[in-house]
C-alpha cells in the first residue's frame, strides 16, 4: 500500500503558482482600494457622509493589508516569523478600522450631522459589493494552498469590505429615499464590533487556515 500523503503538503511548482496568484490578487487589492478610497473620501466629503468617508478610510486600511501581504509573499512566501508578523499587522489594521468607524459614527449621531444624497457613493458601494466577494474567495483559495493564516485574515478584511459596502448602500439608499439621516452613521456603527473581533483574533494569532475543507475551507 503506498504511503499516505500529507494533506498540507504542496509541491514546489504548485506553491510557486499559488504565490504568483497571491501577488496578483494583492496588487489588484492595492490598486482597487486606492481608487476606491479616492472616490469614497471625495464623494463623502462632498456629501457630508460619515459612512462614505469611513468606507474610504477602510479602503486605505485594506491597501495597507495588501502591502503587508506582498511583503509576506516575498522570498517564496516562507518563514513562520514573517507569517506571524504579517498576521499581527493585518490584525492591527482591523483594530484601527474599528476605532475609526466607531468614533466617526458616534460623532455623527451625537452632533446630528445629516449627510446629503450621494449618487456617486451609491454607485461605488454597488460596484464594491459586486467585486469584493469574488476577490475574497480567490484570496481564500490561495491562503488554503499556502496554509497562510495572514492571507486568510486578509481575505476576511476583504469580506468585511463587502459587508461595509452592503451596509453603506443600505444607509445611503435609506437617506436618499426616506430621509433617514441616522441610517448612515448607524450602518457604520453596526460593523465596528465585528471588525474589532476579527482584528483581535488576528493580533492574538487565532486566524486559522486549516488544510481541510477544500479551497474554500480556509
Amino acid at each position: 500500500m503506498p504511503p499516505m500523503r500529507d494533506c498540507c503538503h504542496q509541491p514546489d511548482s504548485s506553491r510557486t503558482e499559488s504565490i504568483r496568484r497571491g501577488r496578483r490578487l494583492e496588487y489588484l487589492t492595492v490598486v482597487w482600494n486606492l481608487l476606491e478610497a479616492a472616490w469614497a473620501i471625495g464623494a463623502g466629503l462632498w456629501a457630508g457622509s460619515i459612512a462614505l468617508v469611513g468606507f474610504g478610510v477602510d479602503s486605505l486600511i485594506e491597501t495597507s493589508s495588501g502591502v503587508i501581504l506582498l511583503w509576506r509573499l516575498r522570498d517564496g512566501g516562507r518563514g513562520e516569523a514573517r507569517e506571524k508578523t504579517a498576521l499581527r499587522l493585518v490584525g492591527w489594521s482591523f483594530l484601527a478600522l474599528a476605532a475609526y468607524v466607531a468614533y466617526d459614527a458616534v460623532h455623527a449621531l451625537v452632533f446630528r450631522e445629516p449627510p446629503d444624497e450621494s449618487l456617486p457613493g451609491i454607485v461605488l458601494a454597488a460596484l464594491s459589493l459586486a467585486v469584493m466577494p469574488l476577490l475574497a474567495r480567490a484570496k481564500r483559495r490561495v491562503a488554503a494552498g499556502l496554509q497562510s493564516r495572514a492571507m486568510h485574515a486578509d481575505s476576511r478584511q476583504t469580506d468585511i469590505c463587502a459587508y461595509l459596502s452592503a451596509i453603506l448602500l443600505g444607509g445611503l439608499g435609506l437617506n436618499a429615499l426616506l430621509g433617514w439621516w441616522w441610517a448612515d452613521p448607524v450602518a457604520a456603527l453596526v460593523m465596528a464590533p465585528i471588525i474589532f473581533r476579527e482584528g483581535w483574533a488576528a493580533v492574538r494569532g487565532q486566524a486559522g487556515c486549516g488544510c481541510h475543507g477544500g479551497a474554500d475551507g480556509c
